[in-house]
């Protein structure tokens, strides 16, 4: 019955004795279909009240319109060690809305090396957001193996191989020495993230081009490390004290331990920034309102959130490869 309505491209094809993909690239208006051809396939949908799947449009343009953002499995811990990750989040969500994607969190455990090769072969996703805190050397290399599209927060591409968003670290960590050196402190502290990781080396980098410019050199006893955990900023900061009551700055690698040091230091009876200046890293929404509030480099998560969106999306649709690097701002408050 003409007023029937048909439900596939094959109908359509039936009906209009052409092949399914040119239905397909006439109802998607591909420059390879002629114009009466075309028309003639648009006249029977209209007639038959044919409605194209998105699903089905989708595959026949074998994209999917869904980014996958790789991160590892949710703990107690990580529920607030990542608020700088959050924002980061936020912006990724709102770059794909404005582009019309969808975000799809994906878990991989940090011995699971294949866990894109499903997404990929299946057409799940049109490609991947990772970042450098979750995904391993392995997991990058079959990335690439894959030749899937991806982008990486936090480490800067080794080639022309992917694209990556990453903050200058180096520049944040000689920012924040500096800072501490003009307000006159010389036994500056340094209480990093993990200390394999790339931005983690890099701030130590800038911490100590800065010391060794003003003629202050790096006392590695005054260096110690944690794990960007809370937990960690309070009971690290509290070591360095011990070892050192002579330390009048700390440099911190995040905003969440720098607070949890101001704690620490405050319970061995001593005053913020009177007697030990602090700077975090990050600026998340919370530093403004720690006590004091705090000193810190700016890395602007929802900017880089919503780069690493907009430069995904136009790899994937133009195979466009960039490396951008966020600059490191001081945001000075009254912890330093």
């Amino acid at each position: 019955m003409k007023n029937t309505p048909v439900r596939t491209i094959s109908d359509i094809a039936r009906l209009t004795g052409v092949s399914k993909s040119t239905v397909s690239r006439a109802l998607n208006d591909s420059s390879l279909i002629g114009a009466e051809t075309k028309e003639r396939v648009r006249a029977v949908a209209r007639e038959h009240r044919f409605v194209m799947n998105a699903s089905a449009r989708r595959l026949s343009l074998k994209q999917s319109h869904v980014i996958g953002l790789m991160t590892y499995p949710w703990t107690s811990e990580s529920a607030t060690t990542d608020i700088f990750m959050l924002e980061v989040m936020s912006g990724i969500s709102s770059g794909l809305h404005a582009r019309g994607y969808d975000l799809l969190l994906i878990h991989a455990g940090k011995d699971d090396t294949d866990w894109a090769d499903n997404y990929i072969e299946t057409g799940r996703v049109d490609g991947f957001i990772v970042l450098s805190t979750s995904c391993t050397p392995r997991q990058i290399e079959n990335l690439v193996r894959l030749k899937a599209p991806f982008i990486m927060w936090g480490r800067q591409a080794g080639s022309r191989r992917h694209c990556s968003v990453s903050g200058d670290s180096f520049a944040g960590g000689k920012l924040a020495t500096e800072h501490l050196l003009r307000s006159g402190r010389r036994r500056i502290a340094f209480l990093g993230g993990p200390p394999t990781e790339l931005e983690v080396i890099d701030r130590f980098g800038g911490y100590e081009e800065a010391l060794q410019e003003a003629g202050v050199g790096v006392d590695p006893a005054l260096v110690a490390y944690g794990d960007y955990t809370a937990a960690s900023g309070h009971a690290v900061m509290r070591s360095l004290l011990e070892r050192n009551p002579d330390l009048d700055a700390v440099f911190v690698n995040s905003d969440l331990m720098a607070i949890t040091a101001m704690d620490a230091i405050r319970e061995q009876g001593r005053v913020v920034p009177d007697d030990v200046a602090v700077v975090g890293y990050d600026d998340v929404s919370m530093a403004r309102f720690s006590n004091p509030p705090l000193t810190t480099i700016r890395q602007n998560g929802p900017l880089a959130g919503m780069l690493l969106a907009e430069n995904l999306v136009q790899y994937v649709q133009k195979g466009v490869v960039t490396n951008v690097s966020i600059p490191a701002e001081l945001v000075i408050r009254r912890s330093a």
